[in-house]
């Protein structure tokens, strides 16, 4: 079911560091908060933060749209909400994969509502043939072709998470 690599584990390392020292100069003594995007995002957020060499606050949100497919429903549910406050600070919202934007573009409609002082998106990968709604992307590890893929926290069916490189998913 697992078809090949996409994404090794040796670049899976090098992007988060790469990344890590971006967002590190970014931050630059701002009061920084780091919210991810559950559950697709647990590895890479957790791998990236370690490496930030600056004070943060991290939090979590989790919205649902895909379910148990390979396509998004296009309807977003919050299932699980920050609790940080985030007025007047720095938000680096942390996602798994940018595809077609729609979620992602209702998480920041949810953060924004929070009044924070900027939001930037974090992101290990994006799929820019996809795009259905424009999201702009600040930090990112790389860009990968319309592949449904699993590993590294993407999932399917919440299977596949725990795969240490991404894949392509093989139709199932």
């Amino acid at each position: 079911m697992l078809g090949h690599v996409v994404v090794s584990r040796d670049e899976i390392e090098a992007m988060v560091e790469r990344l890590a020292g971006e967002i590190s100069a970014d931050i630059d003594g701002r009061p920084a908060v780091f919210i991810g995007v559950l559950k697709g995002c647990v590895y890479f957020f957790t791998d990236l933060t370690r490496r930030i060499d600056r004070p943060l606050e991290m939090d979590f949100i989790q919205v649902s749209s895909y379910g148990a497919s390979t396509t998004s429903s296009g309807s977003v549910v919050l299932v699980k909400d920050i609790t940080v406050d985030v007025r007047d600070r720095d938000v680096y919202l942390v996602e798994d994969i940018v595809d077609t934007g729609t979620t992602l573009t209702d998480v920041i409609r949810l953060i924004e509502a929070r009044h924070p002082r900027s939001i930037q998106v974090v992101a290990l990968l994006s799929k820019p043939s996809r795009r259905q709604v424009e999201v702009e992307v600040a930090f990112l590890g790389t860009e990968i072709e319309d592949l449904f893929v699993v590993g590294y926290g993407l999932d399917y069916g919440e299977r596949y998470r725990n795969v240490p490189d991404i894949r392509v998913l093989e139709t199932p």
